[in-house]
């Protein structure tokens, strides 16, 4: 299954996943980390790259941004164009790799649970930049291979066992603060296991992030483009 096909079958399961108990914990705090990281003002153009079905795109939104969601599947683009009617969202199907956009046509770029899925992180990370316009920011979100949740879908695959993570490519922090030549700021959430008790899991969750742990499940990085 290539990588579009798969995503053009996961729209409804990707939101329903949100809706579970663990899986709401996992989206607020998951939330709260990309906004405190990029900062969305009101009037603020920014690039939702990898957009999915809007999930993270709706903070940015009603923070008074105004968003273009870029996604490689149709169906998310759809479901994504659904949840944002009321406010000032385009939707675009593209790749991260080559996007059609202009070098400096936004304030800020960011990504979301999207480089997993792209080998070529090196060319992605570059793409955002050349689309972010000097003094802008650049946050990007993905999978820490460091997290015991990694370590969990990996033995997953080697069993043999199907599932949407079997191919992503996991990176750590510094892996991923590598991948620009400026210097980068990080932090990762998601410290407790997915079959965690809900409060227990924010307990586990607040403990983590006072430690300032590098093994969350969920890292993001900040990167600002010089002037």
């Amino acid at each position: 299954m290539d990588e579009k096909t798969l995503f053009d079958e996961w729209p409804e399961r990707y939101d329903e996943w949100f809706t579970t108990p663990i899986g709401k914990l996992v989206r607020e705090f998951e939330g709260e980390l990309v906004m405190d990281l990029l900062q969305p003002g009101a009037g603020e153009n920014i690039l939702d790259a990898g957009c999915g079905t809007g999930v993270f795109t709706l903070d940015f939104l009603a923070a008074g941004a105004r968003v273009v969601g870029l996604d490689i599947s149709v169906p998310m683009l759809n479901v994504a164009r659904r949840k944002t009617e009321s406010y000032a969202f385009s939707a675009l199907r593209g790749d991260m790799e080559r996007m059609p956009f202009k070098d400096n046509s936004f304030d800020k770029a960011v990504s979301v649970t999207a480089l997993e899925f792209i080998e070529d992180a090196q060319g992605a990370v570059n793409e955002l930049f050349r689309v972010t316009r000097p003094g802008g920011l650049v946050v990007i979100a993905t999978l820490n291979s460091l997290s015991p949740w990694a370590a969990r879908r990996k033995a997953k695959t080697e069993r043999g066992q199907r599932h949407i993570l079997e191919a992503a490519f996991f990176r750590s922090p510094s892996e991923l603060l590598a991948l620009s030549p400026y210097n980068g700021t990080f932090k990762t959430v998601i410290h407790f296991p997915n079959d965690e008790e809900p409060e227990r899991a924010v307990k586990t969750e607040k403990l983590g992030q006072l430690q300032a742990l590098d093994t969350g499940a969920f890292v993001a990085v900040r990167w600002q483009k010089p002037e």
